[in-house]
């Protein structure tokens, strides 16, 4: 989301993203004037597009320009690389713009259809990893024309840009479920906002506001919603905070993973992708354990399927590691470091994860829902880990400081469930690689053998209070040892 000041405005980029900034902003007339493009291309320098004339190259002309104190920058280059992402911000610092925005990703802007209210500050996260694939969101999208869309977790990071994404399926209805009254405000009053500016189609957005732990209302609204396809991104994510709250981690994760599959397969939904992480590979946390159990819960689900009355639901899970700037990742804990004035705070110089941006994932995430098959196990494509030092000495640098000489790094050590490296899939499975670029299938060549649902009535006096056994109701060291005793690499811990 954007607010701008009445001013100067230089859009970086005279492509098609670039004009109809341009068109929009003369249009409404209250967000400044557009005193000219900066291009690299030699095509467009000298031009002029609608009497706006087009400068270059940027690194040349950046230097030349006589700034006003208000004057504002809009990156419009959606399909820019990394790279070139970073060199222009450079430039643009360096030719002191103080304010500097970014459109979004190509696979987020349908057909050219680039709006000002898609517009937002720059930040690290534009600028560090790799280049994001791009997906054809209108193609991918297609399988979804129509339907009834549900996505849980709606007001998380993933869940909330699976919405803004799901804005261009031309679904039906876009169910924002959650169990956070403030975070469903706030994505259904950004996507009512987005249709209103053009962004997306004409799609009912519903907040539901519910409790996946809650069997009986998991039952009661689908049975009214009615959903075709299930997004279930909802997660208690944090592993520190959940190696604390260790029946609070069990509780929503698995059991409402369980109540959700009960519900979706009693209502005959047809498609049903479930989102999880490189923790639930040979899991030592409980969140990873808890999110190990619900892949199993999902695979196993697929395979119950036969000729019931759901068969036509389909089952798949979709993996992938670290995202950048998540809502209680390292990104933002960085950025607050860095503002305060440091240190910044690493747990072990040799710890590594695989990193993917928010956006990108989510646009594989529904690209893999449409051409998933039931049953399988679809894994992200997450390219070569990163050092979480090297990602800390980026963020120092995009904000003009040295590492170690403005901004102090300091190690913690591993906290509680934390370890220096993950996997991405386990030893007994195989990625293999697909039609569709940064998508991959897992095969798995041995199902877990041990009976979930088991597990699952073996914790339920922990996590559900029952007179008969008082004495286990919320015991955490009751629910470790029943994990240990399921989950081989839980118990080496």
């Amino acid at each position: 989301m954007t607010t701008f000041k009445s001013g100067r405005l230089y859009i970086v980029g005279a492509g098609f993203a670039g004009h109809a900034l341009a068109n929009e902003i003369r249009f409404k007339g209250i967000f400044g004037e557009v005193v000219a493009f900066l291009d690299d291309d030699p095509d467009k320098i000298g031009r002029r597009i609608d009497d706006i004339p087009v400068l270059g190259p940027i690194r040349d002309v950046a230097r030349l320009l006589r700034l006003h104190p208000a004057d504002e920058a809009i990156i419009a280059i959606p399909s820019a690389s990394r790279e070139y992402l970073d060199e222009i911000y450079r430039i643009l610092k360096n030719a002191s713009f103080e304010k500097i925005r970014i459109l979004p990703g190509i696979s987020q802007i349908i057909d050219g259809d680039a709006r000002l209210i898609q517009t937002r500050d720059i930040d690290p996260q534009d600028l560090l990893g790799r280049t994001p694939v791009v997906v054809n969101l209108r193609q991918s999208l297609n399988y979804l024309r129509g339907k009834r869309v549900l996505v849980t977790g709606a007001g998380g990071s993933i869940g909330s840009e699976l919405c803004r994404q799901l804005l261009s399926a031309g679904a039906e209805r876009l169910y924002l479920f959650g169990h956070g009254e403030n975070s469903i405000y706030q994505i259904d009053g950004e996507l009512r906002l987005l249709q209103e500016e053009g962004v997306g189609e004409k799609t009912v957005l519903v907040p539901v506001i519910g409790d996946l732990k809650d069997r009986d209302y998991m039952d009661w609204i689908f049975a009214h919603l009615k959903a075709d396809v299930v997004f279930h991104a909802a997660a208690y994510k944090h592993i520190p905070m959940m190696e604390e709250n260790p029946v609070a981690a069990i509780e929503n994760n698995l059991f409402g993973t369980d109540n959700l599959i009960y519900a979706a397969r009693k209502h005959k939904v047809m498609r049903f992708v479930h989102i999880t992480t490189d923790k639930a590979v040979e899991p030592v946390s409980v969140y990873g354990v808890s999110k190990f159990l619900c892949e199993g819960l999902v695979l196993e689900a697929s395979r119950a399927n036969g000729s019931s009355a759901s068969e036509l639901l389909s089952f798949m899970v979709v993996r992938f590691g670290n995202v950048l700037g998540s809502r209680g990742s390292i990104m933002p804990l960085f950025q607050k470091q860095i503002e305060k004035g440091g240190p910044v705070t690493i747990t072990h110089p040799d710890m590594r994860r695989w990193f993917m941006t928010i956006p990108e994932a989510c646009s594989l995430v529904l690209k893999a829902g449409g051409v998933g098959e039931n049953g399988s196990l679809y894994l992200l494509d997450m390219g070569d880990p990163v050092k979480i030092r090297d990602l800390a000495e980026q963020m120092i640098r995009f904000y003009g400081l040295e590492p170690e000489k403005d901004i102090a790094i300091e190690y913690i050590g591993l906290r509680p469930g934390e370890r220096l490296d993950e996997k991405l899939w386990w030893d007994s499975e195989t990625p293999r690689i697909t039609d569709f670029d940064r998508i991959q299938k897992v095969e798995q060549h041995k199902p877990m053998e041990e009976n979930i649902h088991a597990i699952i009535e073996e914790l339920r006096p922990v996590c559900r209070f029952d007179p008969a056994q008082p004495q286990k109701y919320r015991d955490g060291n009751l629910l470790r040892d029943i994990l240990r005793r399921h989950v081989q690499s839980y118990a080496q811990e």
